[in-house]
């Protein structure tokens, strides 16, 4: 009886569990990853795209150093930690309005990989520069 009850509540652990990570974005790792579309060169700047809400996508963009760099963060009803955007490298620390666009020129990136957070350090992204 009593190891029929463990394996109950444990069931029931691992099914929360499972909901509970579906509920957070239900995102793969391919899928964190930017493609193409977040990241254009328009009139010689580069414009890297990122959507702040619930955290940050995509998770992790690939640009290309050198050139004229612009972050565009992008929220649309936004008011949880990840509308404070902090990378710490760049010395930036930016406060988002819940809704629209704002942008942050980083000037001509080197070879790096740059990270930024919410203002809790909950939520993560990175722009990854390549030559």
């Amino acid at each position: 009886m009593r190891s029929t009850v463990i394996a109950i509540i444990v069931a029931a652990l691992v099914i929360s569990g499972a909901i509970v990570l579906s509920s957070k974005g239900g995102s793969s790792p391919v899928a964190d990853v930017a493609n193409a579309h977040n990241v254009n060169i328009v009139n010689g700047k580069q414009i890297i795209e990122v959507s702040a809400k619930g955290g940050y996508q995509p998770k992790k963009s690939v640009a290309k150093a050198g050139i004229p760099t612009i972050l565009r963060f992008n929220t649309h009803g936004t008011f949880d930690c990840s509308s404070g955007v902090r990378i710490p490298s760049l010395g930036v620390s930016k406060d988002l309005p819940p809704s629209g666009s704002t942008d942050i020129d980083i000037g001509n990136p080197k070879v790096a990989t740059v990270q930024g957070t919410c203002v809790m350090g909950m939520y993560t992204f990175e722009v990854d520069f390549q030559g």
